[in-house]
């Protein structure tokens, strides 16, 4: 476990090591000394203890392979020299990972991409848990992107039950891949401060199959809207011309003039009216 030490302020050490080397100077000079000699060899062994910790910074203390403790605190210090320390930084990190190829949860293949912003919060545990806690922040989020891929599909069309998806599922998904990558880093000590989906997309090999098919959706979408919409026109045209006895239509005109109507609505061009000069029935 994570266990935080005060050590020494460095300043009066460092007082004390200034007077022992002005002693021992001045022993060589006029006393000419020889334990003037080893006063100020011993002072500069005493050098290597100095530490300086930076604000959002952190330094373990390890003497001879058992852990110490760690500094949290900021400012000048001084410590055993024969413990080794190692700095770790406690500010907040950004990852944003290089989209991978991996297969959602109906097999197609997608690019998915993710940034992650984290930091050290138990440098016990960074340090001694895990080799190299950086590379395995990278790794595991890697396997967790995976992972969330395989769980849901990137869309709808082949799974039109499905509830959620990468495409749409909006702060649902970043919820499920946040709560994934705070269960594997907790290992190394690492607080996920926020976990986001920031690419998403088909793989290169089918996105154009799947762009026209999105397409064919919105066309027949768009189709039958216009459908309906010009069902409602010739319904309102043949009811307007009965109640206002316009013109009197049998059921084979009826029929043509819906016909007629429903190509001129539904067409994709613009329709081209034709002048009869002549009678209604040529």
């Amino acid at each position: 476990m994570e266990k935080i030490v005060k050590p020494k302020s460095g300043y009066g050490t460092l007082a004390v090591l200034l007077l022992l080397i002005v002693v021992s100077i001045l022993g060589i000079i006029t006393l000419r000394n020889p334990l003037a000699i080893i006063l100020m060899v011993f002072a500069f062994l005493l050098i290597p203890g100095f530490i300086i910790v930076n604000p959002n910074e952190s330094s373990v203390l390890v003497l001879f392979g058992r852990y110490q403790g760690t500094i949290k605190d900021n400012g000048f210090f001084w410590v055993n020299i024969f413990n080794t320390k190692k700095k770790i930084s406690l500010r907040a990190r950004n990852f944003d990972s290089q989209p991978i190829k991996v297969n959602d949860k109906v097999g197609n293949p997608i690019m998915i991409g993710l940034v992650l912003v984290w930091k050290v919060e138990d440098t016990f545990k960074a340090s001694f848990d895990v080799d190299q806690y950086e590379h395995f922040v990278v790794v595991q989020s890697d396997a967790a992107l995976r992972k969330l891929a395989g769980m849901f599909p990137y869309d709808n069309f082949e799974m039109e039950d499905a509830d959620i998806t990468l495409r749409a599922g909006g702060e649902e998904v970043n919820h499920r891949l946040e709560g994934e990558l705070k269960e594997r880093l907790e290992i190394a000590g690492i607080h996920v401060i926020e976990a986001r989906i920031n690419y998403i997309a088909y793989a290169q090999e089918i996105a154009g199959a799947m762009l026209r098919r999105q397409q064919a959706t919105a066309v027949v979408a768009a189709r039958s809207k216009i459908v309906e919409g010009a069902v409602g026109m010739v319904q309102m045209a043949l009811d307007q011309l009965s109640e206002k006895q316009i013109v009197e239509l049998d059921e084979e005109k009826k029929a043509a003039m819906v016909s007629n109507l429903m190509v001129v609505l539904c067409s994709d061009e613009s329709a081209r009216p034709v002048v009869n000069a002549g009678t209604l029935h040529q």
